[in-house]
């Protein structure tokens, strides 16, 4: 051996026992399932299924520096809310399952696992349920550390039951938290979801609602007050992130809901499909983006004035001195989790771009049901080029999808692994999914995405033909199906089985085959709070329908209480004016 030789193996020597003693993690990608996971990917990448299910429904979650998963559940069993996957054979497949923090017996007045946030920052494991953003502290290898978790913020509001609660975070790079307080109502409606009714203006719920409040992330035990109103206008949001190349916060903002059922005089099933957008947002100190007073048209590409405020589809009004958004996606796609990506791993085409979750609409009848997939938002120089694709599909497993009830999966989280990989999670059956590129990174280019431009065609993600795409056109309903189909379908879905834990189904329930004058005492004067229907616990509102003739309502409840595989007896119009009658004496 010469000198050469024998000065590169000490060379060698001294790296690894450099990396030894300083234990630097190094990354290998497992080999991918031969089905990949069940998923449309570009060529060259490749997808596992780290989980099949965990027992709870999976919202968001967020990865450690050794490839530890943590999962927020909603309805989880025991209580517990954060499911932990570890891999220790290293295949990339998780072995090990812990449910961990029975967070939902110290909150008092709520589910306790809504399940908006999961974020690793500074060291801290950071989560939310519907009324707390809680924290635990992670130790030097990115494990929980015992102990009860710490509160950061609580939503100390009297009213803890209402639309759009959940508690998404983001965190700046000066120490600030971002935590969204969500509108309690649609569009602030005199009457809550009842057709016609106009808006309060101007809107109350602004104050302390419908808009993103920044906290110190360090700081415990905050109430909203202990906050600074940073932006407002902002209906809903689930999934937001910062962007550190332009050094400002973005959000994933879900539309009004509801304008055929709402203003059918205004707008037609198909507007009602389509409308209003779901909005990439750039959010700026003292952004105002319209809520309730306006909603953005991604047709038009402008914003445009809500119909209970005076709006006809057209007209702006007062909406032109609100914030437009980055991107208008179409309506209804339930964006839930917003993500940029500083990892490595993936072809550069992705690097400092955003990934958006869509968990999928359920109030898109008589069209196909749309999203159910995740998507990329490419930026260039910090800023969104206008464009988006699709990146990951198949989740739903079928297509079209005329009920939601009948999608397998539906995307809800994201992350990014160590190694730079994608982690996908699923709010149906609690599956996770990894997602890792193994081609060359300098070449990927349009032909790995030509597969991917197609799935643009699939009738869950393209615009529906107003005529041909009609799931229904060929359908001669009855006088039931009708009213059931422009009043309740847009919740309850077209064949009743409801929304996940949103809405209640009405298949084989005693509340919908039981106690006629409870059946009917909801319709008239809707009901708010949490119910257990089959098992499954809601959080939800049902609103009025007093505006419904007693002959409506019988019918529409005789259909409900005969179809979807129900056996009950029919409700008459006497039955639903005793009650009426009883309500108002």
């Amino acid at each position: 051996m010469n000198n050469r030789q024998k000065h590169f193996l000490f060379a060698v020597f001294i790296l690894i026992g450099f990396i030894q003693c300083n234990k630097i993690p190094t990354y290998s990608i497992p080999p991918g399932d031969s089905d990949k996971g069940g998923l449309f990917i570009p060529d060259n990448f490749e997808a596992l299924v780290v989980s099949d299910s965990i027992a709870g429904k999976a919202r968001h979650l967020a990865v450690n520096k050794n490839g530890t998963v943590f999962v927020n559940l909603r309805y989880a069993s025991n209580g517990e809310v954060i499911g932990i996957l570890r891999d220790t054979t290293f295949d990339g497949k998780a072995d090990i399952t812990e449910l961990y923090g029975d967070i939902k017996k110290r909150e008092s007045g709520s589910r306790g696992s809504y399940s908006t946030a999961m974020k690793i920052h500074n060291g801290y494991l950071y989560f939310s349920t519907e009324l707390v953003v809680y924290r635990y502290k992670l130790d030097k290898n990115g494990e929980i550390l015992p102990g009860e978790p710490e509160i950061i913020v609580r939503d100390d509001h009297p009213h803890r039951q209402h639309e759009h609660i959940g508690k998404p975070i983001a965190f700046d790079n000066k120490g600030y938290m971002y935590v969204p307080f969500g509108a309690p109502s649609n569009a602030c409606q005199m009457e809550k979801r009842t057709p016609g009714s106009p808006g309060i203006d101007p809107c109350p719920q602004l104050e302390d609602h419908g808009g993103i409040w920044r906290f110190d992330a360090n700081k415990i035990n905050q109430t909203q007050k202990d906050g600074y109103k940073f932006a407002t206008g902002i209906r809903s949001v689930v999934g937001m992130d910062w962007n550190p190349i332009d050094e400002t916060l973005y959000a994933m903002v879900h539309g009004r809901d509801d304008l055929f059922r709402l203003f059918p005089d205004k707008y037609s099933p198909w507007q009602s499909a389509m409308l209003p957008a779901e909005e990439l947002i750039r959010v700026t100190e003292g952004s105002d983006f319209g809520w309730p007073y306006c909603y953005y048209d991604q047709i038009q590409n402008k914003k445009v004035l809500a119909p209970e405020y005076g709006g006809d589809g057209t007209r702006v009004g007062r909406c032109e001195s609100c914030d437009d958004p980055v991107i208008g996606f179409p309506g209804h796609w339930a964006p839930n989790d917003f993500m940029f990506y500083t990892g490595n791993q993936l072809p550069e085409r992705y690097k400092n771009g955003a990934f958006v979750a869509f968990h999928g609409s359920t109030n898109r009848a008589p069209y196909p049901q749309a999203g159910y997939f995740v998507g990329f938002v490419p930026f260039k120089n910090g800023k969104a080029t206008g464009e988006w694709e699709v990146f990951a599909d198949g989740f739903a497993q079928l297509d079209p999808i005329k009920s939601v009830y009948r999608a397998a999966h539906r995307p809800m989280g994201l992350a990014t692994g160590p190694d730079g990989s994608i982690y996908i999670s699923d709010s149906n059956h609690g599956k996770v999914w990894r997602v890792m590129y193994t081609g060359d990174r300098t070449s990927f280019g349009e032909r790995e995405l030509a597969g991917m431009l197609d799935r643009k065609n699939a009738s869950h993600i393209r615009t529906p033909h107003e005529i041909h795409d009609n799931l229904m056109k060929d359908d001669k309903l009855s006088e039931g199906h009708t009213l059931y189909f422009r009043y309740c379908s847009s919740c309850h879905q077209d064949d009743g089985h409801g929304a996940g834990g949103r809405f209640p189904s009405l298949v084989d329930t005693d509340w919908v085959t039981g106690d006629k004058s409870r059946l009917i005492e909801i319709v008239l004067g809707g009901m708010e709070g949490i119910i257990e229907v089959n098992g499954v616990s809601f959080n939800g509102i049902m609103p009025k329908h007093n505006f419904l003739k007693d002959d409506e309502i019988a019918t529409i409840l005789t259909y409900i209480r005969t179809n979807f595989g129900n056996e009950a007896s029919a409700i008459t119009t006497d039955d639903v004016a005793k009650v009426r009658r009883r309500s108002t004496e």
